[in-house]
């Protein structure tokens, strides 16, 4: 027996464990009923999970039993947190927690996942290596994964993977494409200070509207002339405040925005870019202007090494036209922290099917996916642990 075939055995398993998990999305960082509840199939499937002292999310390992001394560890991971929706999908096992909701598909994640340990469980006794099966919350609060690698919890850990459906892709295709996958999301803030005066005496004031209206403009000649084109990047301000009446030249004003990019090199350079452009565009209008700019998640990146070990896999469960790789996108993922540090592989489970009528993308009300593919995220999951660490049925 294959490991497509004890995935399609764990189906009814994966899917039950779906369902529930989708009634109860709870906010980032307050994952306890949803912690609690994964921590009790672990113990069930026969681990030993380990929760944090202070934080949400949970943790457990499978030893391979013909691990060596220098075998490695591959990080299998599942974001668990809800989001801020209200449910329109009329299922019968919809959200329960009025304006919440599994909308990016996380219950998903978590099943995926629990059968993956069922699976791994179960193939211990012949794998050279270890899985540490991590349950992650608040991938919503863009941090996330930074409290976690502070916490040491990547030192033991050579690779790592996540499986995310994607409403973006029919079912039952799956993306395992190298490289750039999704954008960078920083953020900063701009002050820029004149001096206010009557419109009256234009002559005696510095207008900080004027010179906030010049620094918008000049930012956007990174984009079209200080950026290679074939790198996407986007900068956008995204509120601005300033004034106090009509006739009143500003003296003061606050503007909010952030950065999108694929290009980790170009992400360094950003900064000093963004400082020069505010600073000597109010200066030269008699303004001072202050940048303060914070980063935030780094580009998602997927190893080619581990996108063949994936592509092999494919091949090995589903035959040759399961795969098809979507372009990248400008979206960010909190699991770009932990890719940042170790080699990782983000997958895109096509979950939409245009005969259920399911052609929502994630974040919607109505978002619903087509469950046929869990077992698949389980399986392939499953099978890239296997192969990474060498090992497989037992003789």
């Amino acid at each position: 027996m294959d490991i497509l075939n004890l995935a399609s055995e764990a189906e009814n398993y994966i899917i039950g464990q779906r369902r529930y998990f989708h009634r109860f999305p709870e906010p980032a960082w307050e994952e306890v009923k949803t912690t609690l509840a994964i921590e009790k199939q672990l113990n069930e499937i026969g681990l030993e999970p380990i929760r944090f002292d202070d934080i949400s999310g949970v943790y457990a390992y499978i030893h391979g039993k013909k691990a060596g001394k220098d075998a490695k560890t591959i990080l299998l991971r599942a974001d668990i947190d809800g989001v801020s929706v209200q449910e329109k999908t009329g299922l019968d096992f919809a959200s329960e927690n009025s304006g919440m909701m599994h909308a990016c598909g996380r219950d998903c994640h978590i099943a995926m996942l629990l059968g993956a340990a069922k699976l791994l469980k179960g193939l211990e006794d012949s794998l050279a290596g270890h899985v540490k099966l991590f349950f992650q919350a608040a991938e919503e609060s863009a941090c996330a994964s930074q409290e976690y690698i502070r916490r040491g919890f990547l030192q033991d850990v050579d690779a790592i993977c996540a499986a995310h459906v994607y409403g973006g892709l029919e079912a039952p295709f799956i993306d395992i494409a190298p490289g750039y996958r999704m954008a960078s999301a920083d953020k900063f803030d701009i002050e820029v200070t004149g001096l206010a005066a009557h419109v009256s005496l234009p002559h005696t004031g510095k207008d900080a509207i004027v010179a906030a209206a010049a620094i918008i403009n000049g930012l956007q000649t990174c984009v079209s002339r200080d950026n290679d084109p074939l790198n996407p990047l986007v900068i956008n301000i995204g509120t601005i405040h300033g004034g106090t009446q009509r006739n009143i030249i500003a003296g003061k004003v606050k503007m909010e925005g952030t950065v999108r990019m694929h290009s980790a090199e170009k992400r360094k350079q950003l900064e000093k870019t963004l400082e020069n452009i505010v600073t000597e565009t109010a200066g030269a209008l008699g303004c001072e202007a202050k940048l303060s700019y914070q980063y935030m998640l780094p580009p998602l990146y997927n190893s080619p090494e581990l996108s063949v070990i994936a592509d092999k896999a494919l091949h090995k469960l589903f035959g040759s036209d399961i795969r098809k790789d979507v372009p990248p996108v400008m979206a960010s993922e909190d699991f770009a922290c932990l890719t940042e540090h170790i080699p990782g592989l983000y997958i895109n489970i096509g979950c939409a099917n245009k005969q259920l009528g399911y052609t929502e993308n994630n974040y919607s009300s109505r978002f619903m996916v087509d469950e046929s593919i869990l077992k698949n995220g389980t399986a392939l999951c499953t099978q890239i642990a296997v192969d990474y660490l060498g090992g497989g049925f037992p003789e």
